[in-house]
């Protein structure tokens, strides 16, 4: 028995190394974008007088070296490939990362603090593309990014729309009779309201729904559960309980890929931000451009403009393609008639 738990205890401390080794690899595919060569001699020697320093007790500094020079030479090696990076707000395992490998398999997802870190990575090219939820079938516009993209000089190049289902994930060997506590984002706590309460579980929020799975990973305990993805059963290595436990199964989430450019593919969709001016049916004007060339909108959103108090921009979302004479022409108009316009970009509209 003790045996199985000295074993135990050395499988997890390997798990965690490997979890900061690909850590680093992230970092090493964002420190790419920002210099000009992959072979820095300085800060490598830089980085051998480190590990020589911090080399101690059972780990003598010339097997550390011999360690990170292998991880070095792979660093090296990813950072030579064209490797496409995306940010992500939260952790591993989070439905923006679901969202992102279903929109591009071959994206390296990067986890982000921050909406606004997605926004700020992408600016300054430390990643490829940003994704974004933009708004949710039952909970509707998702504020801050809304806000973000009103301020934002990014484009929009692509959408996805994923169907976002909630699973109640354990540790291994969890007797589900022994669950007492749930955790997860307060979103999704709520679109779960029914079976947290029809098996009379405690609910508890926390910051993010990929966030709760990797707490109960690292506690280990059998009495608390999370609320996550299917994603964060297979990467933190732990079981799903229950499938599908989310109170409604239309919840859908529709989520934005950002870049610092605009798309070069052709597009049948596009998104627009304007504010109209002070007068007595200005809305009305703008929005009977479109009415009149028949061009479908499929969404608009206002939000209070953050540094202008008392201002609204509204959000604006249309088929169609920039390259038809008639968007064109109708966007003119637009222009002529708002106080501001900002054109995001043309993109293929998400499969439904």
């Amino acid at each position: 028995m003790e045996l199985q738990k000295m074993r135990k205890k050395i499988d997890l401390i390997d798990y965690e190394m490997l979890k900061l080794l690909n850590q680093r690899m992230e970092y090493v595919l964002r420190l790419k974008k920002l210099k000009s060569s992959v072979t820095d001699t300085d800060r490598e020697l830089e980085v051998f007088q480190h590990i020589r320093r911090f080399s101690q007790h059972l780990i003598k500094p010339e097997f550390s070296e011999k360690i990170f020079r292998e991880i070095i030479k792979e660093s090296k090696r990813l950072q030579e490939q064209d490797i496409k990076v995306v940010g992500f707000q939260g952790e591993h395992g989070a439905y923006s990362e679901v969202a992102a490998l279903s929109y591009e398999p071959a994206l390296v997802p990067i986890p982000c603090v921050d909406f606004v870190d997605v926004f700020e990575g992408v600016k300054n090219n430390q990643l490829d593309y940003g994704i974004v939820p933009v708004e949710n079938s039952l909970e509707g516009a998702v504020a801050q990014v809304n806000d973000l993209l009103i301020e934002t000089d990014l484009k929009i190049t692509g959408e996805i729309s994923i169907p976002i289902h909630h699973h109640l994930l354990a540790i291994k060997e969890t007797d589900y009779r022994d669950i007492r506590v749930v955790y997860s984002h307060p979103q999704a706590l709520a679109q779960c309201h029914g079976f947290i309460s029809r098996n009379k579980l405690d609910p508890r929020p926390f910051y993010d729904t990929a966030g709760a799975a990797k707490m109960l990973a690292a506690k280990g305990a059998r009495s608390i559960a999370a609320i996550s993805s299917a994603l964060c059963a297979e990467l933190y290595n732990l079981d799903i309980i229950k499938e599908n436990i989310e109170d409604h199964e239309s919840n859908k989430t529709r989520f934005l890929v950002l870049s610092a450019e605009p798309s070069k593919a052709a597009g049948n969709k596009c998104s627009m931000i304007f504010q109209t001016r002070h007068e007595a049916g200005a809305l009305f004007r703008v929005l009977r451009i479109f009415s009149d060339a028949d061009i479908n909108l499929t969404r608009i959103e206002s939000r209070p403009v953050r540094k202008e108090p008392g201002q609204y921009a509204f959000l604006l979302d249309f088929l169609g393609s920039d390259t038809d004479a008639k968007i064109r022409g109708a966007l003119e108009k637009v222009k002529k008639e708002t106080a501001m316009f900002k054109f995001m970009g043309c993109y293929k509209e998400a499969v439904k």
